[in-house]
């Protein structure tokens, strides 16, 4: 497996996905698994985790590094690259290998939306292009993502396995909602980018407090749209409601969960599937969705009423407020649902996966 950071050296949901299911495969007996990406690697990593070197640094003298590194074809019988810049060609000593590629995303696409020109963001779509050639599988995480992948990238229906991800259930515990605090959180858990939709949940959260004057929003995560968002809850008069945590620790996430009485997703384009969707369930906290790329997937089978209009400030603020009122799934129902989503099954489907094609 080659990816783009370690999860422990750089949180994200791409990172935190490439690092968990490394783990899960490799508690397979089954299977002898090798991982590469940039960052230090974690004192729990299994045998097999590798470094290209620390973060940061030149895209192109990174991109050079992981493509002439050889280390992770000396033994393999199937290439699974999670990041189209980074990994080597998939040729090992005894010719092609078999290449998996997942689709996390068109990056090329998420480039524009934060703003970059589109003779850059062009060359990371060629670059893509180039990257997926020959590929003999793509995984992708919900069904969203094979229409985008077939439609944009003209990828073959056949060649495209939508596999859901997982989630640790071990990180987390379906603990009882408070019922004696002076406040009741709602969490929302997001890299701070336009395309998360944290501005139609600030704009709807005026009138969530006019019925509920005892709300507060905590909005944890960091990214290019901080400024303006905290611009924002300013010039609202929101300060005494609204939260800005900034990035936390996973420990300390564990008990912002533990304190809210629910949590929300607010995304309004390119969402694969919301891993923070299935950390929230596991916690015993129902995941209010926008119904943007795969977040529906993630609570359609748990209660529908969860799923809103993306960008619609109007409905997400309404869906707030009836879950303050109480309609809500319970902490039991939302852990029982998380646990249809294990790494273990996700694991198990990408060695199915990956036996079809070795």
């Amino acid at each position: 497996m080659t990816g783009s950071e370690w999860f422990t050296a750089e949180p994200g949901g791409l990172n935190r996905y490439f690092t968990e299911l490394f783990h899960a495969l490799a508690r397979r007996p089954e299977v002898a698994v090798s991982a590469a990406a940039w960052g230090a690697t974690g004192d729990d990593d299994p045998a097999g985790a590798r470094s290209w070197g620390a973060t940061g640094g030149s895209t192109a003298r990174r991109a050079r590094i992981a493509f002439l590194d050889r280390a992770p074809l000396r033994r393999a019988t199937v290439l699974d690259r999670h990041f189209c810049l980074y990994g080597p060609a998939a040729i090992g000593r005894r010719g092609r290998l078999p290449l998996v590629v997942h689709f996390h995303g068109p990056w090329a696409a998420e480039s524009r939306l934060t703003g970059q020109n589109e003779p850059a963001a062009r060359a990371k779509y060629l670059i893509e292009r180039l990257r997926y050639a020959g590929a003999d599988r793509f995984v992708v995480l919900s069904n969203h993502f094979r229409e985008v992948l077939g439609a944009e990238y003209r990828i073959p229906e056949e060649r495209i396995a939508v596999i859901p991800p997982g989630v640790d259930l071990s990180r987390f515990r379906a603990a009882p909602p408070p019922v004696d605090a002076p406040t009741r959180t709602v969490l929302c858990v997001r890299r701070l980018e336009r395309r998360m939709g944290i501005d139609a949940l600030l704009r709807c959260w005026p009138g969530v407090v006019a019925e509920h004057p005892d709300a507060r929003l905590v909005i944890v995560g960091t990214g290019t749209a901080e400024r303006e968002l905290r611009a924002m809850a300013a010039e609202a008069r929101l300060d005494d409601s609204v939260v800005f945590a900034g990035h936390v620790a996973d420990d300390r996430l564990a008990e912002l969960y533990e304190q809210a009485a629910f949590t929300v997703v607010p995304t309004i384009a390119l969402e694969g599937f919301g891993l923070i969707a299935l950390e929230s369930l596991a916690a015993g906290r129902a995941p209010i969705v926008t119904d943007c790329g795969g977040l529906p997937d993630s609570v359609r089978g748990l209660d529908p009423s969860l799923i809103v209009p993306a960008g619609a400030a109007d409905a997400l603020g309404a869906r707030i407020t009836a879950a303050l009122h109480g309609a809500l799934p319970t902490p039991e129902r939302c852990r029982a649902h998380a646990e249809t989503f294990s790494w273990e099954a996700t694991a198990q489907r990408h060695v199915a996966m990956y036996r079809t094609i070795a």
